[in-house]
């Protein structure tokens, strides 16, 4: 997920991060601990909240990725985990709009702005990135609760456990995790039994485009089935295919996009799926393979449009487009044929943190892993 001012234009982009990672009053500290950065009352949100509902009992896990439980169908098939960032927590939504798990912030000091969450391969843990709290997280699904934490919040830094923007979110099959560290252009995997890293692509301070040995900016990593991963450049909206080994099966820029965000395979792995994180965004569906857009989504104006979108994933089951409105405060369904919105969760520009609002979501993944559909037939009898 994008890391900046909304209002950044590409061809300042690089003189922007820079004033962005050296802005406010940072103190400087030691070598090992990094530049203290001033929290503002932006990054706390609305401090520690919840919706309040009673939340029902969780279902066991019962399906997988290439297994997914029962499809709900149209317009959303499966609920879905957020990152609702400035209400600093995790919250499911089912296909019908129920709350059916959340998790509050359990302090602020440790556990902040919360931007991007996805399920391990099991589906048991969430793997969770704060990019401006500058660490990243596994979180226990059925306990709720913060089992590991990398880097130091509110510092930032390049060496040892420091990091300068964390962005992305992933737990591999292999249990080691995968994040974007934007302002130090790398991409890294960490080990949570060493709190080693064990892979880094790109170097603190040679921000240019040339995986996997330097990255320009890189706010989007995802593994893909086989292993490989994806990795999104912000500059000149580079995305690139490489495997763990660090060969890079194709390099290609995405065609129409200012500013991608967190580029995903779809549901085939043949074609790419990714946002632009602008006013008007923009969602493109791409071919490797020829660089070219075989599906597009831009609305100029109205309630269609999108504003900084962070997140765009094909559905599994109906082949829709889900996606994460950013800055209009919104999670949305978009029919693949017809490009109307057919699903929203969220108050279109409105902020919040009861039941059917958020406050800046900014990070989404699929729960195919569980049947939540007997919780809503039980309420239904009460």
């Amino acid at each position: 997920m994008p890391f900046a001012c909304p209002a950044l234009r590409p061809l300042s982009l690089a003189a922007l991060i820079l004033l962005a990672a050296t802005a406010g009053a940072a103190l400087p500290a030691k070598p090992d601990e990094g530049v203290a950065v001033p929290v503002t009352p932006a990054m706390t949100g609305a401090g520690i909240v919840s919706s309040g509902v009673q939340l029902p009992p969780i279902p066991p896990v019962t399906g997988s990725r290439r297994q997914p439980v029962a499809s709900w169908g149209k317009p959303m098939p499966y609920p879905i985990i957020v990152a609702d960032r400035r209400n600093n927590r995790l919250i499911e939504i089912a296909p019908d709009k129920r709350i059916v798990w959340e998790m509050p912030s359990p302090d602020l000091s440790f556990y902040r702005g919360n931007e991007d969450v996805n399920f391990s391969a099991d589906g048991k843990t969430l793997a969770v990135s704060e990019e401006d709290n500058f660490d990243i997280h596994l979180v226990d699904y059925d306990s709720r609760t913060v089992t590991w934490t990398w880097g130091i919040p509110d510092r930032r830094g390049k060496t040892g456990r420091l990091m300068n923007y964390p962005d992305d979110s992933h737990l591999l099959d292999d249990g080691q995790f995968l994040t974007a560290d934007i302002r130090n252009c790398r991409v890294l995997i960490v080990n949570p039994k060493t709190d080693q890293i064990t892979t880094q692509w790109g170097r603190p301070g040679q921000c240019r485009h040339n995986p996997p040995h330097t990255l320009a900016w890189p706010n989007g990593a995802t593994p893909m089935d086989n292993g490989d991963i994806l990795v999104s450049e912000i500059t000149d909206a580079w995305i690139s295919r490489i495997t763990r080994s660090g060969e890079v099966k194709w390099s290609v820029r995405a065609p129409k996009l200012r500013y991608p965000s967190d580029a995903f395979p779809t549901v085939d792995g043949q074609q790419v799926i990714v946002a632009d994180f602008a006013k008007p965004g923009r969602i493109i569906i791409f071919d490797p393979r020829t660089g070219k857009a075989t599906w597009e989504y831009f609305e100029t104006s109205g309630e269609k449009m999108l504003d900084h979108p962070s997140i765009a994933r094909e559905l599994p089951d109906t082949g829709d487009i889900l996606v994460v409105d950013d800055l209009r405060n919104r999670v949305l369904v978009i029919d693949r044929q017809t490009k109307a919105i057919i699903w929203q969760y969220g108050v279109t520009d409105t902020q919040g943190h009861a039941p059917g609002y958020f406050n800046y979501p900014d990070g989404v993944d699929i729960d195919v892993f569980r049947d939540w559909r007997p919780t809503a037939a039980a309420g239904a009898k009460k």
